[in-house]
């Protein structure tokens, strides 16, 4: 079972169906089974929070993946920061819609056992990534409120 939480943000994005069918394809075509995930949309300081806290990191980010593996299947928890995801968006001159899916496929692909540690590593998440995003039709199944009109 996926599903989708906020914490500490207003719930200013609406996700279509259609998105957990997507995020079950990938993990099913990286020969797992999905098991509970749960994608928790929040705000950059709650993530610096668990980032320090669980991590020791000391920094922003977009996304941390806790996840338990147990032979093929794969659960556990994806927080987002939607203020990253924004920024993210800004800085590589592209709309939210396609940077927010590409940090629900990047957080599940670590779930299901990618890392990007090294530059090789970085490089093979980055080609997963735009696998699955061309994979899938994205287009209108995460929509952000605030840029609604």
């Amino acid at each position: 079972m996926i599903s989708f939480e906020y914490l500490n943000i207003l719930e200013n994005l609406t996700i279509h169906n259609p998105a957990k069918e997507y995020l079950s394809k990938i993990i099913l075509k990286e020969h797992k089974s999905p098991g509970t995930i749960c994608i928790i949309f929040t705000d950059n300081n709650s993530l610096l929070d668990i980032n320090t806290r669980f991590l020791q990191h000391e920094y922003f980010t977009d996304v941390i993946t806790f996840s338990e593996r147990k032979k093929k299947l794969i659960s556990g928890d994806i927080f987002i920061s939607i203020d990253q995801v924004r920024l993210n968006a800004i800085e590589n001159r592209i709309d939210f819609q396609s940077e927010i899916c590409r940090v629900i496929i990047h957080g599940v692909l670590h779930m299901i056992g990618y890392n990007d540690s090294t530059p090789s590593e970085k490089k093979i998440m980055r080609e997963k990534e735009d696998e699955y995003l061309c994979q899938f039709n994205w287009k209108d199944v995460i929509i952000d409120c605030e840029t609604r009109i």
